[in-house]
Order: structure tokens, then sequence, then C-alpha cells
């Protein structure tokens, strides 16, 4: 799963394209949370790549989203984790004909978290062993203007994605690495089961690069005038039945 298997398939390059099929936000109670991740499907020249999935309270919601592009579970061709908390990976089930990439940092660190880290699901790594699994380092391209990098700090295996688009400049899919605005304001990692600074490190780099921010729970953030902002209320519909 290199930039090498595009020339061997003799593709033809396409523009790269993404879209938020299901909408994160931040919200917490006093104790817990009711946060939801984002998760962007991307089209390019290897096929739809979705970028997490959620976990279960948004399964529906992912289902939803594809239909929405036209797409079953069966036409993501990979699913690229940002790390392995539940709110970003429960859903993997969905998905047992993709390609699963996540990072060989945060695989181990998933069998060994943090102390505090209360958030890798139980059975994660025998979950994934069951699918087409690539495990990454460094940082490499999946194809034309899809680009991948460590983003350690929230996790020390999180990792983010690099588009290169036509419409919208640099665009990164941050996950966790870059939560919420707050940590785009301050330029400062807000929780961190690696180090706060690798966190702030991995920020700043982001900041610096991006034209665009899909944040792990906050509409898409924009530059304007070197600072970002965002256009779209963040939103949770609630129903009492």
């Amino acid at each position: 799963f290199r930039s090498t298997t595009l020339a061997e398939m003799g593709t033809t390059r396409m523009t790269v394209q993404y879209n938020v099929i299901v909408h994160g936000n931040n919200l917490s109670l006093r104790s817990g949370f009711l946060a939801l991740a984002n998760a962007t499907l991307v089209t390019c020249d290897f096929g739809p790549i979705l970028f997490d999935v959620g976990h279960y309270c948004n399964r529906v919601t992912l289902l939803e989203g594809l239909a929405k592009q036209g797409m079953k579970t069966d036409d993501v061709k990979a699913v690229f984790l940002s790390h392995l908390h539940f709110d970003h990976c429960n859903n993997i089930d969905l998905f047992p004909n993709a390609k699963i990439l996540v990072s060989r940092k945060e695989w181990d660190y998933a069998g060994n978290p943090h102390k505090d880290d209360m958030f890798i699901p139980w059975m994660v790594k025998e979950q994934l062993q069951k699918h087409d699994l690539e495990l990454i380092d460094g940082e490499d391209r999946i194809t034309n203007g899809v680009h991948y990098f460590p983003a350690p700090g929230h996790t020390p295996g999180s990792f983010a994605l690099k588009l290169d688009t036509e419409q919208s400049g640099c665009v990164v899919i941050a996950g966790d690495a870059l939560k919420y605005p707050k940590e785009a304001v301050n330029r400062k990692c807000d929780m961190a089961f690696d180090t706060i600074a690798a966190g702030t490190t991995t920020i700043e780099r982001i900041l610096d690069m991006a034209d665009r921010i899909i944040p792990g729970h906050f509409p898409e953030l924009v530059k304007h005038d070197g600072r970002f902002t965002w256009e779209e209320a963040a939103e949770l519909p609630l129903m009492v039945r």
C-alpha cells in the first residue's frame, strides 16, 4: 500500500476530494462526554479512503453518510485509523473487505496504554487482526496528493493525513492530534496520553502547514489572514423518545 502501487496500476490522476460524512462534536458532561468524532471520506486515485469510523453511537449515522455518497461499506477501499480510541475505531467491523491502516506505534501502544487512558477498546487488536491490516511507520504517501505523517501527543502513535487539493489547498485531517479550536487558538495540546510537549509540537506543525483542518471533534477550521476560524456550527440533534 505505497505510491508505487499506482504506477503499477496505471491509473489516471484525479483530483483529491474530501467530505465529512459523520459530523463530530466536543460536548462533555460533568463526568464523561457526549462527543462524537468526525469521519471523513477521501476520494483519490487509489479509491475511497475513510478516515476514522466512529463508535456505536454513530454507527447508523456512518452508514447513512456513506449512502448519501451513493456508497456502501464494501465500496470503501481503505480505512485510515488516526488512533485506537474507541470513538474513532469501534465500527471497523463494518469494513471487512477494506485495507486497514494504523501506525505500528499505536498498535504497540494499544497493548500497553497509559495508566490513565481508559479509551482503548478491549480486544481491539484481536478485531483488527481479522482484517487486511497494514502497520505504517514514518511519513509516506498513499497516492498522489494523499500523505500520512506521525502526529503524536494525544496518543504516542496518532497519525494524520495531508491532502493536496485544488480547491481548498492543503487540508489536514487531524484526528485527535488537534481536537477542537481551543488547541488551535492556544497552539497547545489540551489532552495527551503521550506528552503535552509532543502534542504541542504536532499542533504547531499542523497549523503551519494547513489551509484547512478537520479536527477530531469539531467542524472544519479554515485559515483567514493567518488565523483559523470556522464557518459551520457544531450540531448534536437530540430527540426524546
